[in-house]
């Protein structure tokens, strides 16, 4: 996994292209998943809600659009400014604050928000134990946190073809969409193909201090999703 630095510079290269290229390689998926997360995470119109890795801003304008408080956060500046471009041509109401921040190191006190959440951002974090745990200090006793994140299917035939796509067709068609891509569509199915999914994600969770933590596959076992709960009284 590279170190938090390396990271970020990579996704400071792509943010100009980074909506388009994430429409194209996902095939307009993802735009339903977000969707799925905002119902699966209960939220409630009036939450105060942090969307942690935020990038630019797909999670907190859906959240926002459903009626909550959102705040969303990055450690890539670049790509918060694309967030905030965004927000220029959105409607007039409800509309997400973005703030530069580090998800292991969360610049707001204890008990901040009801809802935590993170999409396809997790996995980018130098160390998301400690990321999970900071989202767990931010959120509320009682509250809630939804990771929307890649996940490995299981079924026969539709495994193999995604891991075809995910490793041999998707990197070559980031390079050709964009050659500043070409660094983050290797990185992209390494770090999913490393990092843990369904039982192995939440373990990792409770390790963190989350509660009743529990997941759902999405588009036959490509996304999950995952949620969990504060506890009312937590040491954190």
């Amino acid at each position: 996994m590279p170190e938090a630095p390396a990271v970020r510079d990579m996704f400071a290269r792509i943010s100009p292209r980074y909506d388009r290229l994430n429409r194209i390689l996902s095939m307009g998926i993802d735009v339903g998943w977000r969707k799925q997360a905002v119902r699966y995470s209960e939220m409630k119109p009036g939450d105060r809600v942090l969307d942690a890795c935020s990038g630019t801003g797909d999670l907190a304008n859906a959240l926002s659009d459903a009626g909550a408080d959102v705040v969303g956060s990055d450690f890539c500046g670049e790509m918060l400014e694309f967030a905030e471009q965004k927000n220029l041509k959105r409607a007039e109401g409800r509309r997400p604050a973005f703030v530069q921040a580090d998800t292991t190191q969360l610049p707001w006190a204890d008990s901040t928000f009801d809802l935590a959440t993170v999409a396809f951002g997790i996995r980018n974090v130098e160390d998301p134990r400690r990321g999970l745990a900071e989202m767990l200090r931010v959120v509320r006793p009682g509250g809630r946190v939804l990771v929307l994140e890649f996940c490995k299917p299981r079924t026969p035939g539709l495994r193999q073809a995604y891991m075809f796509y995910f490793r041999r067709v998707l990197p070559r068609l980031g390079r050709m969409l964009c050659a500043e891509s070409a660094g983050a569509y290797d990185y992209l199915p390494d770090s999913v193909m490393q990092f843990p999914e369904r039982e192995g994600f939440l373990q990792l969770m409770r390790e963190a201090g989350w509660e009743d933590a529990e997941y759902r596959t999405l588009s036959g076992g490509i996304a999950a999703l995952y949620r969990g709960r504060r506890p009312e009284a937590s040491p954190a």
